[in-house]
Order: structure tokens, then sequence, then C-alpha cells
């Protein structure tokens, strides 16, 4: 049935047909397409307009392959041309391995927490390197807090800053830092009932400090949360029950959620409105490949079992993603993974663009060592389907390069007059333009609601200028690239430019030539109007992502150091020894705000201490935290008071946790509240939108950052005469 199938479609796709026959296929296909979108229509009506947009797909590669390449006696086009062509089999390639990965994922598990029958031994790993202590501390507690028996939980706090190597260093500054370091958290430690432990050398990076960890330690299940990632009370319980079920599981991977937005998000301020980019990954893609026994370890927000890790002595090392490197080895010596696909920790994001570009290198930089070293197409132990799931996760870092030639492949033409795509504008409409559209759609049908059109493409360029340099690099010398921890809990205070910015605004000021260049080209070269119109519409594409992106380069100054999130808490608000009847509305990792509904509440200032007492989410008796006040408002009976909390020692930090990450539920219900498909047109007009207001903002930043430079030159000149 396959081969006949598959015959059939060969027989379609290679089939000659004239230019208005294949411009009235390629509209029938796509407005196919739109009606079962439009009907909603699921199951296998979706993968028959899947299937049909394949087949338009399919078309386009044969004609691009057959017809539209430039003769190779012509290398000034060939070369581009070629470069071209590859970049765009690259796509075709990935978009065919999505679609084997999610054209059906499987639906969300069911909640296996009522199920548990046994409890077994536990040990959480929180690894450390840099970290500040009271986001060590909050983890901690937090940790410390899940919802489990306590003989069979052991918390491990891994200390990678400071190590015996560090607290001996001949750098004074260094050593310094590190015995305080050392002293610190152990006491922290001691005051919240988890082990420390630090080694004698920081090698191998996390993976090494993982590995130290199983060394010390009995437990039949590892738990890793990174330094940031705070679990819910309800995290073991949700995923210890499935090493019940199948003895050769060796990992539950759960979402990573953010409490606080990416550069992105937070500079073009789409956070509260449009599903987060890690969504598409833990939403859909971990789905797909959990359907095929594939879906990996992600370096936190995980149980991992102790027998599996020790049948491959510990973590890998090998990568600096040692959490997709281990996953791959475990998966082909014949252990089971699952993903679960509920938020169950609360992390934190880099906040600052030149951070994330940080982040992505070094995940970019890893693929590919997974890539040189391991190569999961020829990894022994795999099934098929686990090999093409691991390639796309690892080629999918190859992005910057096709992106990089999608950018400036129609410069080539528009200042070089280079054909590198041979073919009229007629031939672009019944082809090209179809293909680009049901490509569009496609992505829509694959992934609705998780991903908005164009957001992975600006996600993409933003990321290329950066990321080509550091995956070529790595190419060059695959063992070259060392871990680096990701800043965490940054904050900007002033709106600025990012440090990294300069190259995006070189970009939008060449493509704003090649306009002008366009425009010209029509007025003086008409008979070759339509190939250059196609160009220049090309061009504009770039242009508005190029436009978006000098938004995105444009830090945004915040008055609060970290995110707020919204509760609904009944509780007590304590000044001058009396207490008032309280609800928290939002709540930080620093603070809280509080409505008091108490008309007789004593006059209360700004800088007065005083107390917020709530039950805790395990049941315990009222707990009381100490705080600060910093701003009051009132409006009626009714006073709003934002406070700071104080805390003066552990069970003031198991207050904090338990009052922001301990309630699971509050991650799902803001993912949901967020998860909408804007559809294709609708899409685009937001995005035309987001791009033109993006595109004056970061202009204007450019130029206040301009006159800047200029009046503190001046200032020098002055102070130097």
């Amino acid at each position: 049935m396959w081969i006949v199938v598959s015959l059939c479609g060969i027989v379609l796709i290679t089939l000659p047909v004239n230019l208005q026959t294949q411009l009235i296929a390629s509209t029938a296909v796509v407005t196919f397409m739109a009606i079962i979108k439009i009907l909603k229509a699921q199951g296998t009506w979706r993968l028959i307009a899947l299937a049909f947009g394949t087949s338009i797909v399919l078309r386009y590669v044969y004609w691009r392959t057959t017809n539209t390449l430039p003769p190779a006696n012509q290398p000034e086009n060939f070369i581009p041309g070629l470069l071209l062509y590859l970049a765009e089999m690259y796509n075709v390639a990935m978009l065919m391995l999505s679609l084997f990965i999610v054209a059906t994922p499987l639906p969300p598990r069911v909640g296996r927490a009522s199920k548990v029958q046994q409890y077994p031994s536990v040990d959480v790993f929180v690894p450390s390197y840099n970290e500040d202590t009271k986001l060590l501390a909050n983890t901690l507690a937090s940790a410390k807090a899940m919802d489990y028996p306590a003989d069979k939980l052991k918390v491990w706090l891994l200390d990678d800053g400071g190590t015996l190597q560090k607290r001996n260093s001949t750098k004074l500054l260094e050593s310094q830092t590190a015995i305080a370091r050392h002293d610190e958290l152990k006491q922290l430690c001691d005051d919240l009932d988890v082990e420390y432990l630090t080694r004698d050398r920081n090698e191998h990076a996390k993976a090494g400090n993982l590995n130290n960890g199983l060394k010390h330690s009995k437990g039949d299940l590892i738990a890793v949360f990174d330094a940031d990632h705070a679990p819910a009370r309800d995290f073991l319980l949700e995923t210890v029950g499935y090493f019940e079920d199948d003895p050769k599981l060796f990992l539950v991977q759960t979402p990573h959620f953010f409490i606080n937005p990416d550069p992105l998000e937070r500079n073009l301020r789409t956070f509260d409105n449009m599903p987060s980019e890690n969504e598409m990954f833990y939403g859909i893609i971990q789905r797909g490949l959990d359907k095929w026994n594939a879906a990996f370890f992600c370096g936190s927000a995980a149980v991992l079992s102790r027998a599996a890790l020790e049948s491959q002595k510990g973590f890998s090392g090998i990568s600096i993603t040692e959490d997709c490197e281990t996953a791959l080895a475990l998966h082909g010596s014949g252990w089971n993974s699952i993903y679960v696909d509920k938020p169950l920790i609360a992390g934190l994001q880099p906040a600052t663009f030149a951070s994330f570009i940080g982040q992505r290198s070094r995940w970019a930089q890893g693929m590919m060592q997974i890539l040189r070293f391991r190569f999961p197409l020829l990894k022994r132990g795999l099934s098929l389907p686990q090999r093409l799931c691991y390639m796309s996760s690892t080629l999918f870092w190859l992005f910057p390069f096709p992106r990089t030639i999608f950018l400036f492949a129609p410069l080539f033409y528009l200042f070089f007059d280079l054909e590198i795509f041979t073919a009229s504008g007629g031939e672009f409409l019944a082809y090209t333009l179809a293909y680009m559209l049901v490509n569009l759609m496609m992505q829509n049908y694959l992934y609705g609601s998780f991903r908005w059109p164009w957001i992975s493409e600006l996600y993409e360029y933003v990321q290329t200028v950066h990321l080509l340099p550091a995956v070529i690099s790595v190419m060059l010398n695959p063992r070259k690239p060392t871990f680096k921890v990701t800043a965490k809990d940054e904050s900007i205070s002033t709106s600025r430019l990012s440090e990294i910015s300069r190259p995006f605004f070189v970009i939008f000021a060449v493509q704003i030539i090649a306009v002008a260049v366009t425009i010209y080209r029509i007025y003086a070269e008409p008979y070759k109007a339509d190939v250059t119109l196609v160009v220049g519409g090309w061009n504009m594409i770039n242009l508005i992502l190029s436009g978006c992106a000098l938004g995105v380069v444009s830090e945004r100054g915040e008055r609060s150091s970290s995110r707020r999130v919204r509760v609904n808490r009944r509780s007590e608000f304590g000044v001058n020894g009396k207490w008032n009847s309280a609800s928290i509305e939002d709540v930080s990792v620093h603070g809280a705000r509080l409505n008091v509904f108490n008309k007789e509440l004593d006059p209360v200032i700004v800088g007065a201490e005083g107390a917020l007492r709530f039950q805790p989410y395990s049941g315990a008796e009222m707990e009381t935290l100490p705080v600060i006040v910093r701003n009051i408002q009132r409006t009626g009976e009714i006073t709003t008071i934002g406070c700071q909390y104080v805390p003066k020692g552990a069970l003031d930090h198991r207050l904090i946790a338990d009052l922001v990450f301990a309630n699971s539920d509050q991650w799902t219900q803001f993912q949901q509240a967020r998860r909408r498909n804007p559809g294709i047109i609708r899409g685009t007009i937001w995005f035309l939108g987001l791009s033109l207001y993006q595109t004056s903002r970061g202009l204007l930043y450019l130029f206040r950052s301009m006159r800047s430079e200029g009046e503190a030159e001046q200032q020098g000149v002055k102070a130097s005469n």
C-alpha cells in the first residue's frame, strides 16, 4: 500500500504541466487547506490537509531542482544560486522532519499524582556556580517543601562556585569570593536542612558537578533543578509514579515554565498576550518526540533513574549540552523516556539580549558537538524514528546558515545584478508564492496557538547575526567551546541599546538602500520589472523582520527587579501590633502587593515594618513573614500596600517559596490564558503593525544613544581643556 501511494505521489510531483495548470492546482490546494482550517476539522482531515500541502512543497522542490538553477558555466551566478538552493532544501528537510514528529503528537498525559503507591527514595540536585544566595534559597526551600515523605527525600546543593580549587586560587579576589560563598551557602543549607556538597576541582562543568552528586548520594531517583528553577509542591507526585509502570524508564521530563519574559517578549511587550517561544517546544515538539520514545532530558525540571545513569557511568560530558547527550546515550542503550506536559517548576529567563544570545550560543554549539561526536543518524541502539528525532533536534541549530543566505540573496540581484534564481514573475506566483503560503499554513496547522505567524522567523533572525560565528567556530574546532553559566535574575534600570545591537542597524540601513535600488531599477529597467518586483518584495519581508529586530535590541528599563505573579490568597497584614484582614493580589520573589480591607487600619507610612500572615499550602498553621512597606495607595475602604520581604531565617525563605512557587495550577492557567491562534491573515497584519512600531522605537533609541555619546564627548573635551 505504501509503495503504491509513494509511486502515485512521485507521478503527481513530477507530472509536466503548463504554468496555468500549476497555478490552478496551487490555488485549489491552498483553498482546500484554508477551508479545513476554518472548519477546525481535526483527525484524518488534518492529515489530509497536511498531505495536500506536502504535495505542493515537493512539487516546488522538483521545479526548483530542474528549472531554476543558474548554468554551472556562470560561477558568479551558480555558486550563490546553489547556496540559496541548499538553504531552501534545508528548510524543506526540516519541515518534513517536523511533519514526522508533530503531525499527530501525543495528547497531554493524565495526572499521575493520585496513583502513586510506592515512594522511591529521591535525591534532589540543585547544581550551582555563581548564582545569588537569595535565588538559591528560594529554589532550595521550594524543593524541601515538595509534597513527599520526608524520609524518602533529600535535597542537595551542588556548589561549583566554592570548590577547593577556587578557594585555594592564587588570585586573591577569586579565593576570598569562593571562601565567602562556601561559608555562606553552607550556613544556608544548614538552616534549610539540605545537604551542601562541593568538590575539589571544576572539571567537566555541569555534568561533572552532577556526577559528583551521584557519587555521594544513594536515592533511587534523581531530580534535577537549575538554580533558578523552583519546583511546585506536587512536582514529585506528578512524576515519580511513572517509574512504577516501566522498569526501563530513565527519564520523566516536564516543561520549563518562566515567570519572567525573555528579552524579545519584554522589549516587544508580548509576554502577557502571546505564547512564549519555549511553549512551541514544550507544548508540541516534546509531545511529538514522546510519541517516538525520543523526549530528551532538558537539564532541569526532570526526574532520572539512578540505575540508568550508572549504567552509562553518569551524565555525559563530551559536549556542553550534557542533557541531550545523556538522553541520547541512554536511548541508545534501550532505556525509555516520558514527557509530562504540565508546568511544575517556575524559572527565570535571561533578561538582557546579550545574555539571551550567550545562552543560545551554548545550546547551538552543544548541539553541533553532539552532531559531530555522536551523530544520531548512525547511533547504535536507536530506532529509526529516534534517529530522525535526534537529527531534527540537532540539525535545527544550523538555521543561521540558511537564514543568512535568505537575508543577503535578494541583495545579490539588486546590487550586483546576479541571477541566482532563474524564473519569471508568473512562475514565481505559481510555484514559489504557493509554496510560501502552504508552508505558512502547514506551520499554522502544526503549531497553531503555540506559535504565531512570523514569530519563529523573528527569533531566528535576531539569533542568526551572533550565532553564525559561534556555529562556525565549533565546526572548525568542535572541542573549543566551554560551558558558560547563563546570567539570571538580571534587571535593567534604564532604557538603552543592547551592547551587541550595532549589526542590526547596519543590516537595516543596507536594506533601506536596497528598497531605493528596487524603485530605481523598476523605473530604469521596465523589461525586468516582474523579477525586480519579486526580489524587491523578498527584500521588504527581510526589512520588516529587521525593523522589528531594532525593537528587540532596544532594551526597556524596568522599575521592578522581578516579575510579579497574580494570585488571590487570603491573609492578614500586621502593623503596629494590630492585624487586619487582607488579600494578596500579586507576588514576586522580592515582595507582594496586598489589598487591606479594614477601614479602621491605623495610618501606615512608607518604610514601616510589618508582617504578612497566611496559611501555607502544606496545611500547617498560619505563618508570619516579616515585610517592609514600600508604597501605599488608598481607594475608598481598600488600602493597597506594596511590601518587600525581609527574610530573617530559613522559615522565611520557605514562606516566600510557598507564596510564589508552591501552586503549579497558576502556571497552567497563565499559559492557557494567552494561547490563541490569530490565524495567518490576522497574525500577519498584527506582525506588520508590531514591526512598524518597533522600527520607530529602535531608531529613537539609536538617536538618543548617538546624542548621549555626543554630549559625553563634548564634556570630555571641556574637561580636558
